[in-house]
């Protein structure tokens, strides 16, 4: 599975050239799934309302029927985050292309980011908390973008739902301790879940990139750094087992999470 990263910008046309050379590069290292991040259609910092409204697009639009192309020619799964078109505000969505071009999934944004001095919500509307996990492999891979990585129920909320990959694609923002924070919530959620976490984050300016795939047992397996590029990293249902079996952590718990 692969991690890959880039810095996007409002220009889609080079955005999607970009992304659909990283999936090419992954599935010719042996990928099966490729974790492109959030918002790889377009972004700029603090668009305004507007602004995003008008670069949404539908699940049916030129973006997603571009990157399902990709993922078809390479025999590929593909994550990659869009701003897509609904009828009240645009969702914050990641779409799931299966190897074959269709549409193997979609997940909304379930927490905004409220943070750090941003808004999110006053540009997207917020989705209700639906799991997204979808088979690759002999794997099930869950989905959540960015800010839900600060939400360990979460992550814990799709383990439930089966997964035992958590997939993170995110637009995590540069500032003091930011990096630092990105490394040790992706250890952690891979820790406490016993379950490998895929994070690929944008890199450029304002943006942390370093995105980085971890084991079950917390280890990290591969970190890029601030530039665009991609990793691939063995993944294994054994491996799953074998930590799932030494450290029950799962099997110990006493609380369920249920959605408010």
């Amino acid at each position: 599975m692969a991690i890959a990263q880039l810095a996007a910008t409002t220009d889609k046309t080079a955005n999607l050239q970009v992304a659909s050379d990283l999936v090419a590069r992954a599935a010719a290292d042996g990928a099966a799934l490729v974790v492109l991040p959030e918002y790889t259609m377009s972004w700029e910092p603090r668009a305004e309302a507007s602004r995003i409204r008008e670069a949404a697009e539908p699940l049916d639009g030129p973006f997603v029927a571009s990157l399902a192309g990709a993922a078809r020619a390479n025999a590929v799964t593909v994550l990659a985050g869009m701003t897509e078109a609904t009828a009240d505000r645009p969702a914050n969505t990641v779409v799931a292309l299966a190897p074959d071009g269709t549409l193997a999934g979609v997940y909304r944004k379930v927490h905004l980011y409220d943070a750090f001095g941003d808004r999110e919500s006053d540009r997207l509307a917020a989705a209700a908390p639906e799991p997204l996990v979808l088979p690759v492999g002999d794997l099930r891979v869950g989905v959540m973008t960015c800010y839900d990585l600060r939400f360990p129920e979460m992550a814990r909320f799709l383990v439930d739902a089966g997964a035992d990959v958590l997939a993170v694609p995110s637009t995590w923002m540069a500032g003091p301790g930011k990096a630092a924070h990105w490394e040790v919530l992706a250890r952690a959620r891979a820790i406490e879940n016993t379950s490998y976490v895929l994070a690929s984050g944008q890199c450029g300016r304002h943006r942390t990139g370093r995105s980085l795939a971890v084991d079950p047992s917390g280890d990290v397996l591969a970190e890029l750094g601030e530039e665009p590029g991609v990793a691939v990293v063995d993944v294994s249902a054994d491996k799953v087992a074998a930590v799932r079996e030494r450290n029950p952590s799962l099997v110990n718990r006493r609380f369920a999470v249920v959605p408010r």
